[in-house]
């Protein structure tokens, strides 16, 4: 085994190869850190000319000391069973940090629970110390240890089906009630950056500013790794499907009306005329979006990345208008189809606990994510390799305390 010399080409195609590979090891992901302080150097190493692993290092200055933290994020990228792999990589990452005065190496390998076994016997042999197996969204992890992930490679109705039952009626609805998704351009992040503007001021969280999406768009895009999608209701045409429906609707009770007027026949008049309810309301909400914007409105947005055959949700937006036409559904379901088709098999809805209880400030996450057909992808957790010993200990003791302040800080505020 031995060190090799790659380019940044032929790391990502590895990347996006591997099954442990991840969105976060690709070269263009570490140009998007630069702006929050990292910066990156690269390893590989291999046997007769065949790359066998490979790993993305991350670097960030520790405030007032001359000394860094080296995190490889969802790496190494290689078979965690290959003993030798692991320990080679180990060595020319601890050179590199060594170089960049780097008290620990932290990484929180893309290897769920079920096939870590010889992970985790590999990794703590070498000399790697390992955080536990905490909640998902522990605040002592980088990066959430558990994800929900939808896999994606069947056909639509096949992909409809997996969704809870609930859920379907809702995608179902979603695809009828006439939204338009579409996938947008850079030009698109102003509208989606409003979006997320509204959408952190209801749901209480810090959102970026514009040039933090763009950054991330501009890294990604050229390769087919980054795109955006926005969800617009344009109202004169479901205007007049919805009318349509009307009609239908009308006809229908006509129809029941003259039908001997038994329990099933007035339970069918009953569930007409509350379509009709509802649809009215619609038509009501679209009359009055036709008057203050006759070309429509976009109500949600999201990043859709990509790393090979794995594909990444991120940062979604919405607005707080009619939300009736449930675009997020709509907008879900069709980048499922988009990213299915530029080859993905999953669909990563991101971070979550596992099931965790009503009152936890995670339930909103985990009940959403969960009817998506989605399983959950429990990583084996975060390791640090130790190179600075009084300075880790001392790092480890400090930032627990630091979080714990600024969480306690934000609860305060919010009661306010």
């Amino acid at each position: 085994m031995e060190k090799m010399n790659i380019t940044n080409q032929q790391h990502d195609a590895f990347v996006k190869s591997h099954p442990n590979g991840d969105l976060l090891q690709l070269t263009k992901w570490a140009e998007t850190k630069k702006l929050t302080g990292w910066y990156s150097k690269r390893i590989a190493v291999g046997e007769n000319g065949e790359i066998v692993g490979v790993g993305q290092l991350l670097f960030k200055k520790v405030p007032k000391l001359p000394y860094t933290l080296c995190y490889i994020s969802r790496g190494f990228v290689t078979d965690y069973s290959n003993k030798l792999a692991l320990e080679t990589l180990l060595e020319n990452a601890m050179q590199v940090a060594k170089d960049e005065k780097a008290y620990a190496i932290k990484i929180d390998p893309d290897v769920e629970v079920d096939k870590g076994v010889e992970a985790l016997r590999n990794l703590k042999s070498l000399g790697f110390k390992h955080k536990g197996f905490k909640e998902g969204l522990s605040k002592d992890y980088i990066q959430p240890r558990m994800t929900m992930i939808t896999p994606i490679d069947k056909d639509d109705e096949s992909l409809i089906q997996s969704f809870e039952r609930r859920n379907r009626s809702k995608v179902r609805l979603a695809l009828k009630r006439g939204t338009k998704v579409e996938k947008s351009n850079r030009a698109g992040l102003e509208t989606f950056a409003n979006l997320m503007k509204i959408t952190g001021e209801r749901d209480g969280f810090l959102t970026r500013d514009i040039s933090y999406f763009q950054n991330i768009y501009d890294a990604l895009h050229d390769d087919g790794d980054a795109e955006l999608f926005l969800v617009k209701l344009e109202p004169k045409p479901v205007l007049e499907e919805l009318r349509n429906d009307m009609d239908e609707l009308d006809q229908e009770i006509v129809k029941l009306t003259e039908k001997k007027q038994d329990k099933k026949t007035l339970n069918k008049i009953n569930d007409a005329g509350n379509k009709k309810d509802k649809t009215q309301s619609l038509i009501d909400d679209l009359e009055q979006l036709v008057a203050t914007h006759p070309e429509g409105i976009y109500l949600s947005g999201a990043l859709l990345m990509f790393s090979g055959e794995k594909s990444y949700y991120l940062y979604g937006a919405s607005s707080n208008e009619y939300r009736d036409f449930l675009p997020n559904h709509h907008m879900q379901f069709a980048m499922m189809q988009y990213a299915r088709e530029h080859g993905a098999k999953t669909y990563d809805f991101g971070g979550t606990d596992n099931d965790p209880d009503k009152d936890s400030d995670h339930y909103g996450l985990w009940s959403f994510k969960k009817v998506w057909g989605t399983y959950l992808s429990e990583k084996i957790g975060e390791f640090d390799y130790v190179l600075n010993k009084p300075l880790y200990q001392i790092i480890e003791n400090v930032k627990p305390r630091l979080t714990k302040a600024k969480i306690g800080l934000s609860r305060k505020l919010k009661r306010k």
